[in-house]
Parts: C-alpha cells; sequence; structure tokens
C-alpha cells in the first residue's frame, strides 16, 4: 500500500484518486474548494460518471480515500504527490498554468521527506522541469529531496473508470529510473502495459495522442462533407477505411465535430507550443478550423430544409458534449442553440444528465423538457447534437406524430437513412443522403 495524495478533485483527479484507493492505496484527494469537498464528504459527486459514486462510497468506507481542504498536511503524509488540477485554455490557446505552479509552490513549502512529484495533468513540454525549479525555490529544508515524473492521463468521459482500471498503457516519464520505477509498479494492478521515456517526451506523448484523434474526427467529417457532394455514403467509406489495419475503425465516426475538455484544449495548446517553437503547424490549424465550421452544417441543414428559421419550433436533443457525461465545455450546442435563438426561433431542449448544467450556459430563452419524445412536440424540426441511449431509441411513430413537420437534423448519424424513409421523416444525416427531401419544407405538414 502507497500514501497518495491527489491535489485538485476535478475530473481526472477524482476519478484517478478512486481508482488508485480501489486498488488497496490510502489515497487523499485535496482541493481548495470548500464546497467541493463538503459534496463530497456528503458523498455527492460533482461530476457525472457512470460508476463512480459507488467506488467513491466504497473506499471511503474502508478508510482507503479521504477528502480535505487542508493540501500541506495531505502532502505532509503522503510518499507520492500527484498533481491533478486544471490547465484551462488562456485567451492566447497556450495552457494557464496558474494552479500547476500554485500546486507546486504548496508542495515545495510543505515537503517533509522524499517524494515523487507525478505530474496528472495536461501539460505543455518542460512544465515538469519547471515544477521541480519552483518546488526548489519553496523548499523549506533545502536537504530534502524529490523526484519529478509525468504520467499523463487518457481517460474517455463516460467510460473513464474502466479506462483507468483496465488502461491500454501508462506513459511515465522521469530522469530517475527509480522513481519511474515505483510508478511503474503503482500500476503494476492495472494489468497496463508501461512505456516509460524521458519527461519532455511523456509531456509531447499526451498532446500528441489527443490531436491525431482529432485529426481523424476532422478528417472523417472533411470526408463526409465531399460525400454529400457526389452522392457516397461517408458510413460505408469509413468502414472500409477501417478495415485498413493501418488506419482502423476508431474515430472515423462522421459527425459535428469534437467537443469536450481535452480535444479542443490540447489542439489549441500544442499549436501554440508549435509557434513558440517556431514551427508553423499548418496541419493542426486546418483540423481546429474543419471542427468549428462543422457544428454549423446542423443549420446549413436546417435552412435547407425550412428555409427561415423566425418563428419556427425547434427541438434540440443532447446537449453534453457527448453520451454519459453532463460536461458541456465546448459542447456544439452552446454554438447552435444560441445562433439558433438569435436567428428567431424557439428552442425545446432535452438532455438527460446535462440539462441542469445547460441552463447555467444557454440562453434563457430556452425551453427544457422531460424526455426526447416531449421536446418534439409541436416542433418544425428535431436537431440531435448528443447520441444518448433513450434518444437514440425514442419511439418515432410518436416522434413523427407529434411534430408538425416531421423534419430531422442528425447531427451524430444515429439513425439509418432508410429506416427513415420508411418511417416518413424528411431526414438530413452528415454524409449520406437525405431522404423525402423537399425543396424548403414550410407547409404545416409534408405530403409523403
Amino acid at each position: 500500500m502507497r500514501k497518495i495524495t491527489v491535489i485538485g478533485t476535478g475530473y481526472v483527479g477524482l476519478v484517478s484518486g478512486a481508482c488508485f484507493s480501489e486498488i488497496g492505496n490510502r489515497v487523499i484527494c485535496c482541493d481548495v474548494d470548500q464546497r467541493k469537498i463538503d459534496m463530497l464528504n456528503r458523498n455527492e459527486i460533482p461530476i457525472y460518471e457512470p460508476g463512480l459514486q459507488e467506488m467513491v462510497e466504497r473506499n471511503k468506507e474502508q478508510g482507503r480515500l479521504l477528502f480535505t481542504t487542508e493540501v500541506g498536511e495531505a502532502i505532509e503524509a503522503s510518499d507520492i504527490v500527484y498533481i491533478a488540477v486544471g490547465t484551462p485554455m488562456s485567451e492566447t490557446g497556450e495552457a494557464d498554468m496558474r494552479y500547476v505552479m500554485s500546486a507546486a509552490r504548496m508542495i515545495g513549502e510543505h515537503l517533509n521527506g522524499h517524494k515523487i512529484i507525478v505530474n496528472k495533468s495536461t501539460v505543455p513540454v518542460g512544465t515538469g522541469e519547471l515544477v521541480r525549479e519552483v518546488v526548489q525555490a519553496n523548499k523549506k529544508y533545502p536537504w530534502i529531496g524529490f523526484d519529478i515524473v509525468s504520467n499523463p492521463e487518457f481517460l474517455r468521459e463516460g467510460s473513464a473508470l474502466s479506462d483507468c482500471m483496465n488502461m491500454d498503457r501508462a506513459i511515465i516519464g522521469s530522469d530517475n529510473p527509480d522513481a519511474a520505477n515505483q510508478i511503474a509498479e503503482l500500476h503494476a494492478p492495472f494489468k497496463t502495459s508501461i512505456f516509460k521515456t524521458d519527461l519532455e517526451s511523456a509531456e509531447m506523448i499526451k498532446y500528441a495522442a489527443n490531436t491525431f484523434l482529432a485529426t481523424k474526427i476532422s478528417f472523417i467529417n472533411a470526408i463526409a462533407n465531399i460525400c454529400e457532394r457526389v452522392g457516397a455514403d461517408v458510413g460505408d467509406v469509413a468502414e472500409g477505411m477501417g478495415m485498413d489495419s493501418r488506419i482502423g475503425g476508431k474515430f472515423l465516426q462522421a459527425g459535428i465535430g469534437y467537443g469536450g475538455s481535452c480535444f479542443p484544449k490540447d489542439t489549441y495548446a500544442l499549436a501554440h507550443i508549435a509557434d513558440k517553437a517556431g514551427y508553423e503547424f499548418e496541419l493542426l490549424k486546418s483540423v481546429i478550423r474543419t471542427n468549428h465550421r462543422q457544428r454549423f452544417v446542423v443549420m446549413d441543414k436546417l435552412r435547407e430544409a425550412l428555409g427561415g428559421l423566425a418563428g419556427k419550433r425547434i427541438a434540440v436533443l443532447g446537449l453534453a458534449f457527448k453520451p454519459d457525461t453532463d460536461d458541456m465545455r465546448e459542447a456544439p450546442s452552446l454554438s447552435i442553440v444560441p445562433e439558433l435563438i438569435k436567428l428567431g426561433a424557439e428552442v425545446s431542449a432535452y438532455d438527460p444528465i446535462a440539462a441542469e448544467a445547460a441552463r447555467k450556459l444557454l440562453p434563457e430563452e430556452v425551453q427544457y423538457a422531460d424526455s426526447a419524445e416531449r421536446a418534439t412536440i409541436g416542433c418544425d424540426a428535431c436537431v440531435i447534437l448528443t447520441e444518448w441511449k433513450d434518444i437514440v431509441g425514442m419511439d418515432l411513430s410518436t416522434v413523427k406524430a407529434g411534430m408538425k413537420q416531421p423534419v430531422m437534423i442528425d447531427g451524430r448519424n444515429c439513425f439509418q437513412p432508410s429506416e427513415m424513409e420508411r418511417n416518413g421523416f424528411v431526414y438530413y444525416s452528415v454524409g449520406r443522403r437525405a431522404v423525402n427531401r423537399t425543396e424548403g419544407v414550410t407547409r404545416k405538414s409534408v405530403n409523403l
């Protein structure tokens, strides 16, 4: 059993801390946010992640997982300290390092014995050395040593517990083989592949991996836009591409682009790192531009189907950036819904988990329903932005019967065009043929 402190109880810190305690370690998760710690001590989880509440409660009851605002005491009580604070995107696109530097200062001030300090936050290349300098400058006892390790996370929201407990690889960067070996041993119960490297390479691996996946998404979305113009089906194209073992089928699902806490922030951050290093990363900048434009294909399809949007009632199904999370960061809904309101449309929205979070971010004119079917009642069109199970599984006959016009814009390709044609919908998806298409569906009903 190792004594571990995790600084930061956001998505990465909370999930990592819970999983480290699950495999038998004593973990203290600490945060300066008193409200968040109070919630966790009441067994209230501030984020939505399937299975996380049960894991937290179980390990708290068994005395392996603690939550506190006493960050200094937590540092002093542990021999491994993880930095898992946020690194939000600044106005320039680079990662905001204030919280990482604050954590490093606190570690230095409370360094009461040799510790391994591990960067779990997504940070620019060179941060490990910067943290080393800050800790060194703030040590009270000059003779006490420490090691710096980079151990980037690769968690997917909605499946983070599975990703951690069954991780496909652990990247461990350090200039001290003994420190790297200790962090490798910590990961042994996860039965994962260990890759050891230097600090800078480990930091770059995180950015390189995420931006490559973002590139695959923007690439297939660009292909989808071409498919619509030449009559090809992007689903078949992606499947055929994915059969090539050099390419693979993952992240080749066409839609309205990526969002969330990682891909947008990491693509901008790596572009900034490249600029700072004197390299013009045109490919990555094109990925970013393609993703930004992609979410607005929904608006183009709405205009084609309905003409003007003023006075039209539009159902928006799914507000979170992906299913099984309440995360609204960089969600397409944050761009599309305000644009609909601006153009004079009424919006009826539904999301099974993220509705409360969305209320704080979307225009107050938005109306909220408690089911996908109810959200579509009386609507001129329905727009799918998140592929929640209950949205994919909604009763299409009920939806059609309740709508003014059976127009569906499917931004996530949840349904097959043939199925929607049989059900009598005017149906637009991404990179596939539109069905029952009309030249401006503005009548009260559609003769199909």
